[in-house]
């Protein structure tokens, strides 16, 4: 069976508990997960006894290619409304996620499907299978992390003194690119000096100084699959309070990659860092979660953060990302990508985590 058969069949099997008779996929990530489609422009219907799929006339010989186990159905006008048709008689209960599809479109299919297909709003029946990764995306992630690991021995051979953070993040992801990623996961992150002190904070015109800090965030998209990884490096002699927060941040986040195995719920995990900054007086400046599941999309299920109620699960790929960023100072964050397995994890970044001296 293929892996798009046999995603769309588990999917199928979660429909009967949301009290739904099939699924409408309307989301990219979603439906290139179900379908294997990779254009910009689909829709998928999904359960028990249908599979159907529609495009437009642009993506016609694409998804002839990629979409081998739906219908394909090629849309005459727009896509809702070549779905209206095609369903059977006794008031079909179509389910959507009512976290993908805005509300001028199921106001549209609504009336499309009026008096023959009730909508019902679900969530997260896709996004819960996309969780659990099977062994050949793993295998996918850990290319695009390894890719990641070698931008990163260039950011030591090159230097970063003088050099601008946006030219830096533009070389990185540039790098990314010659070495086989379709582009980055997420707008790059090179902040220096105070500018640090900013979780995502933007690059800048601004030349990197000596004795500083800097925070380098990046991933590569490979083969459709993302990766996501921070280094901060220092650029001399950095102030001791910045080189404290990093020795209590590694230190951090060392223990949390310890907790993270089968069972622990993600704030289970996401304490276990917390308490050792909090312990040290930098709760405050420790402010978002410890870290997200990564896999077709750089940001997924499950979370390790203090809303975290999922357990871990043996597929499940998360980063691990704890930081300390202090106002008007600099910051660090240090994080690591890493796959839950039967019986604990296995890193998939494995970039230097000790402070490098990069000039």
């Amino acid at each position: 069976m293929s892996a798009s058969a046999s995603r769309a069949d588990r999917v199928s099997a979660r429909l009967a508990a949301a009290g739904v008779d099939a699924l409408l996929v309307a989301d990219p990530i979603d439906l290139r997960y179900l379908t294997g489609f990779s254009g910009s422009n689909g829709l998928a219907v999904v359960g028990p006894d249908v599979r159907r799929f529609v495009t437009d006339f642009r993506y016609v010989e694409q998804a002839r290619a990629e979409v081998v186990d739906f219908a394909r159905e090629r849309a005459a006008g727009s896509l809702y409304e070549t779905l209206a048709g095609g369903w059977p008689e006794g008031g079909a209960r179509l389910g959507f996620d009512d976290a993908q599809l805005s509300v001028r479109a199921r106001a549209r299919l609504a009336e499309l499907l009026r008096g023959r297909v009730e909508l019902v709003a679900v969530s997260g029946l896709v996004a819960a299978e996309r969780a659990v990764k099977e062994p050949g995306e793993i295998e996918r992630i850990r290319a695009a992390a390894a890719l990641v690991d070698e931008v990163y021995g260039r950011v030591l051979e090159r230097g970063l003194v003088g050099r601008r953070e946006r030219d830096v993040a533009v070389e990185l992801e540039h790098d990314m690119r010659r070495l086989g990623a379709s582009g980055a996961s997420f707008p790059s992150i090179v902040a220096s000096g105070p500018h640090g002190a900013l979780p995502h904070a933007q690059p800048r015109d601004v030349a990197i100084e000596r004795d500083t800090l800097v925070t380098i965030d990046i991933g590569a998209r490979l083969d459709g699959y993302c990766s996501d990884c921070t280094r901060s490096y220092a650029t001399g002699a950095p102030p001791e309070d910045l080189a404290a927060a990093y020795a209590l941040v590694l230190r951090a986040q060392e223990a949390a990659l310890a907790a993270v195995a089968p069972g622990p719920l993600g704030r289970d995990v996401d304490a276990v860092a917390r308490e050792i900054i909090a312990a040290a007086g930098h709760g405050e400046h420790f402010g978002h979660g410890l870290g997200h599941g990564v896999g077709l999309a750089g940001h997924e299920a499950p979370r390790l953060a203090r809303s975290g109620d999922e357990p871990l699960v043996a597929g499940h790929v998360v980063t691990v990302e704890p930081g300390v960023y202090l106002p008007g100072r600099g910051g660090v964050r240090i994080e690591d990508l890493v796959v839950v397995t039967a019986d604990g994890h296995e890193l998939l970044s494995h970039a230097d985590k000790q402070l490098a001296i990069v000039d």
